[in-house]
């Protein structure tokens, strides 16, 4: 009966201590599937509990707007969904942000200068077809023109395109290989010197090329060139967006006027979202619900207080004191048959502006 009793014994306490050693791999395997134990790369891509993280990558001249803009955004969804959302901008010269996106860079959603830049990333594989039909007024919410800064006074005496392209008249405008606003600058002078010489396309060329013959500095982007004429005194006169000569004019009041052309160009940004990106990242709501917010009256308002023209016609009426809305403006699809035959004439390698300008 000893040994019988002594045998039970032991075979209780072999069975106490494998409970014990499975309890500890069972806790480890536990903590390994945790959220909270994950690996580090885990844990660093998702986001805290509550919150969501977004990405805008964008064009230079919106920095302000989606400054004031994302805080907006962030209380409406806080409310509607009782999330946090963090967002990251993004800015440079639009077509430079473009290719940043297709080498790598995860934006979550893209507000670039021009349609153009936004179908090289549906053309890489990272936006679905049809995108530009899935927001309103082809997925452009706001727009903008081209105007003529210049300095107070306008000692050069500058009021329509003409005048930009006479001896001694000292332009600044964007590289149109890499900046979306410098593309609009071009095509709003070539549709200006396409009706003055009835469609000749040679009197064209050599209008355009007398102009960037006076071009002193071709910055990457808009707000680079910005930068170049308003901080750094550079120039005569400024090609650039409306919105962005209004915001100088606003920040410098003593120190600059604004033109506007007889005949300038519907500058249409367009947004999207990076569809790949946001499947990846699991924010594909948010994502869609940031642009779509844009349409918003609130929205509507606070872009037009950025110098954007509101998609809006009604809001953009209560604009009327801030915007020229009587200019001549030409559009991309009407007057160049759209991005891709624009981009094919006049920017691709080898195109009109290569065989215009010489650095």
């Amino acid at each position: 009966m000893k040994n019988k009793s002594s045998l039970w014994k032991k075979i209780a306490a072999l069975t106490v201590a494998l409970t014990s050693v499975l309890g500890v791999f069972t806790g480890c395997a536990g903590n390994q599937s945790s959220p909270s134990a994950g690996s580090d790369a885990e844990s660093a891509a998702k986001p805290a509990a509550g919150t969501v993280s977004i990405t805008n990558v964008s064009y230079d001249p919106t920095r302000e707007l989606y400054e004031q803009y994302n805080q907006i955004f962030q209380k409406y969804w806080e409310k509607e969904k009782g999330q946090k959302v963090e967002i990251t901008q993004s800015h440079g010269g639009s077509g430079k942000q473009a290719r940043s996106v297709l080498e790598g860079n995860e934006a979550d959603v893209v507000t670039l200068a021009l349609e153009g830049d936004v179908d090289e990333l549906q053309k890489g594989g990272l936006i679905d077809d049809g995108w530009v039909d899935e927001f309103p007024k082809s997925s452009s919410p706001y727009t903008s023109t081209i105007v003529f800064l210049v300095r107070k006074g306008n000692p050069k005496n500058i009021k329509d395109w003409d005048d930009v392209v006479k001896p001694g008249v000292e332009v600044i405008t964007p590289d149109p290989k890499s900046s979306g606003g410098a593309r609009w600058n071009f095509l709003a002078a070539w549709a200006y010197a396409d009706k003055k010489f009835g469609g000749d396309e040679a009197k064209d060329k050599e209008f355009l090329k007398s102009l960037y013959s006076n071009v002193t500095v071709l910055d990457s982007g808009a707000r680079g060139a910005t930068t170049t004429f308003v901080e750094n005194g550079q120039g005569d006169v400024l090609l650039a967006w409306e919105n962005e000569a209004y915001l100088s004019k606003k920040e410098h009041p003593d120190d600059f006027e604004i033109v506007t052309p007889s005949l300038s160009i519907l500058a249409q940004p367009s947004v999207a979202v990076v569809d790949a990106n946001v499947k990846k990242h699991g924010t594909e709501e948010v994502a869609k619900a940031y642009l779509e917010y844009l349409y918003s009256d609130e929205a509507q308002r606070l872009e037009a207080k950025n110098f954007y023209r509101p998609s809006d016609p009604d809001i953009l009426k209560e604009f009327g004191g801030t915007f020229n809305l009587n200019v001549k403006l030409v559009n991309i699809d009407d007057d160049f048959g759209g991005w891709n035959k624009a981009t094919e004439k006049f920017f691709a390698d080898g195109a009109i502006f290569d065989q215009i300008y010489k650095k």
